[in-house]
């Protein structure tokens, strides 16, 4: 399996997912005007990563903005991290927010209330 990255766009985030290392990352903003184009090759990666996993994997995610449409095919993302968590791989998420920035705390929160995985909000100024 190779490494999947997409560069970072006005409306798409930065994207690394490494299969070797576990080391997941997404930065940015997320309002592509068709989510489904964006986002179905990550969800297919991440299929057919979690065959084989890394020893731990970690996805660091830091969006300043996300559209209703992303939000859905996240929680489609964190799905299949739930499945696989619940089959025994390590992993965890962590969600970066920026301080006084409720919408993407919140939201944060809210999946973290949504899934029985290792989910850590992390705040920085």
């Amino acid at each position: 399996m190779k490494v999947l990255e997409f560069p970072k766009t006005s409306n798409t985030p930065w994207v690394y997912l490494n299969p070797e290392t576990g080391v997941f990352k997404m930065e940015g903003r997320a309002i592509p005007e068709n989510p489904g184009d964006f986002f179905d090759p990550i969800l297919s990666w991440l299929n057919e990563y979690f065959r084989a996993p890394a020893q731990n994997t970690s996805f660091d995610i830091n969006l300043d903005y996300v559209n209703s449409g992303s939000s859905k095919y996240l929680l489609g993302l964190f799905r299949v991290f739930k499945k696989n968590y619940l089959a025994g791989v390590k992993l965890e998420v962590n969600w970066f927010f920026e301080e006084d920035d409720e919408a993407i705390e919140s939201l944060g929160e809210h999946y973290h209330s949504l899934l029985s995985i290792p989910f850590n909000m992390k705040e920085y100024i």
